[in-house]
């Protein structure tokens, strides 16, 4: 892949699930390296573009590019490949209840099938330490974790192949105030650590404010602004509006601070 692509290239695409139009010739290219956050109202077709870029949904017209390879039309084996440089952080963890803390992470690589068990041990435990859980959580079964270490977990299995790419689909829901702010500043470690290009699904203004280089915010079918949190936040658009607007009174200092700032900058 030439390094002047984008590592996501969305283009033109409609999508369509029963009779109703969800995305109307939309399009939109993430950088390598960047956090791109996707915003809309519900039944706008976020999580929608999201399973399209994991190649879980397929549009009816468009193409949708991952690495330079195209979701639609790859051979299996090349999109096996694919697959594997990408982590996703589910919305609820998705963990596997019958299994413990360490069987949940290790899970992608046995499914290699071609790593030492030892090797896979150093692995999990390591990757366990780096999203800041210690060794005995490894025994622990999901129903013994509270909403932070569930996430800690989950992120830890996303990660456990050392993927370029992440995909966060509503990171902080959930989560109280404290563990919300500890989860964020967790991801912004790993993204300069592991030098990683984010795609995260959020409602949650503190989220965004903190993680995202750019937005991209959904409404009527389609983009109605990409850009810097700061640029998008005074786009004149009804949604974006009450998002930014209608949220103030929930925002912490830091990210009511840079939206007054953004006002400044655009008056």
């Amino acid at each position: 892949m030439n390094e002047g692509l984008p590592i996501i290239d969305v283009q033109r695409v409609t999508t369509v699930l029963g009779r109703v139009v969800i995305h109307r010739q939309l399009s939109l290219q993430v950088k390598a390296g960047e956090v791109m956050a996707i915003i809309g109202g519900s039944g706008s077709g976020k999580t929608t573009l999201l399973r399209l870029m994991l190649g879980l949904e397929r549009p009816v017209a468009g193409r949708v590019k991952v690495f330079g390879h195209e979701l639609a039309d790859g051979e299996p084996e090349v999109l096996a490949r694919v697959r594997n440089r990408w982590g996703v952080l589910f919305q609820q963890g998705a963990l596997f209840s019958s299994l413990n803390v360490f069987e949940n992470v290790a899970l992608p690589l046995r499914e290699l099938k071609n790593v030492p068990a030892a090797m896979i041990g150093e692995l999990v435990m390591h990757k366990l330490e780096q999203v800041g859980l210690q060794a005995a959580d490894a025994r622990k079964r999901p129903a013994e974790l509270s909403g932070g270490m569930i996430k800690r977990v989950a992120l830890a299995r996303a990660l456990i192949l050392d993927p370029p790419l992440l995909f966060l689909d509503e990171p902080t829901a959930g989560l109280d105030p404290a563990s919300s702010k500890q989860f964020v500043r967790l991801i912004e470690g790993l993204r300069d650590e592991m030098k990683l290009t984010v795609v995260m699904v959020t409602h949650d203004v503190d989220t965004l404010f903190a993680l995202a280089d750019r937005v991209a915010a959904l409404a009527d079918r389609r983009l109605v602004a990409v850009g810097p949190v700061a640029e998008v936040a005074v786009v004149e658009h009804p949604f974006i509006r009450d998002f930014f607007l209608g949220h103030q009174a929930r925002w912490d200092e830091e990210s009511l601070r840079l939206f007054r700032q953004s006002l400044r900058d655009c008056a």
